[in-house]
């Protein structure tokens, strides 16, 4: 049973049959070879690892100063290898069924308000042809709720100008359908007038949406440091990325009345507990308006 070899088959078996973007086959690669690295420590080979030394390897994740959070990953990933292991026979017994990861705490996610994504928005300088595609990145971001990656990956193919639907290809090669405001739609058609049809674009990149000056699919890198940018300009001082959009997206909607479900759908998250901290982030904002404005409190 050689790690090596049950390590490839594993990232194997999350690309083909799991679907797993790149990054997350990376991540969870990772996460087992922390676990090899603590096997071969104490001289056990995979067959040999029981449960009460999966927990001690969770605590040597705590005793090297590993976040709580960061803790949970790699307890999720070694949970995945070892469901491999059994579906594969390799293993007749899971180790890792009752392996619980550490209790972290629920963090609320940024957001920002109206006017803020009005201010960066306005911060756009649309004498520049990429001004443009820029504002039709953070319009497409906010009113569609999409991961960063997503928003790379976007193909023209996936827009449907007359229906006002653009279809995502997501997490696990799932496929969603998204309506689009008619600010996207505007912003899309002045960034393909003022730039996007005037360019020499490099093969293999024909259908991408968003393209660098260079005709070749924008990283998420660039996207990140547009936003930053603009949020710099703008005087935000809030901890931005394309995600912000994301989140404000949800937060939004579910101010505005759209039913939890929905929001679930158009974000495509696999489980509504994942949607529902969106209720969280909502209701701290009702507390913070109520201690703020509420006659009792200002006396």
């Amino acid at each position: 049973m050689k790690w090596s070899v049950l390590l490839n088959n594993f990232e194997s078996y999350l690309q083909l049959e799991k679907g797993l973007s790149e990054n997350t086959l990376m991540a969870y690669a990772k996460d087992v070879q922390k676990l090899q690295n603590y096997a071969e420590e104490i001289n056990k080979t995979v067959d040999q690892l029981e449960y009460n030394d999966l927990n001690a390897f969770v605590g040597a994740l705590y005793d090297i100063g590993l976040s709580a959070r960061s803790q949970a990953r790699v307890v999720s990933g070694v949970k995945q290898f070892f469901d491999f292991l059994i579906l594969e026979d390799v293993l007749k017994i899971n180790p890792a069924e009752l392996l619980e990861p550490p209790k972290i705490g629920r963090k609320l996610p940024e957001v920002l308000s109206i006017e803020e994504i009005d201010s960066m928005i306005s911060q756009i300088d649309l004498s520049k042809n990429e001004g443009h595609r820029n504002k039709a990145i953070l319009e497409t971001l906010y009113c569609c709720g999409l991961r960063v990656s997503e928003l790379c990956d976007l193909k023209i193919s996936q827009i449907f100008y007359e229906e006002g639907f653009i279809r995502v290809i997501g997490k696990g090669n799932k496929e969603r359908l998204i309506p689009f405001a008619e600010s996207v739609k505007k912003e899309l058609g002045f960034y393909f007038d003022a730039m996007r049809n005037h360019m020499e674009i490099a093969r293999g990149h024909e259908d991408f949406v968003f393209l660098n000056r260079r005709g070749k699919q924008l990283t998420r890198v660039m996207i990140f440091t547009i936003i930053k940018d603009l949020a710099e300009k703008a005087g935000i001082k809030k901890n931005i990325s394309p995600h912000t959009f994301r989140h404000s997206f949800a937060t939004h909607l579910l101010e505005g009345g759209a039913n939890l479900r929905a929001i679930q759908d158009m974000l495509g998250h696999e489980s509504i507990l994942t949607t529902e901290i969106y209720t969280h982030v909502s209701n701290q904002a009702q507390r913070e308006a109520i201690l703020k404005y509420h006659p009792r409190n200002q006396r």
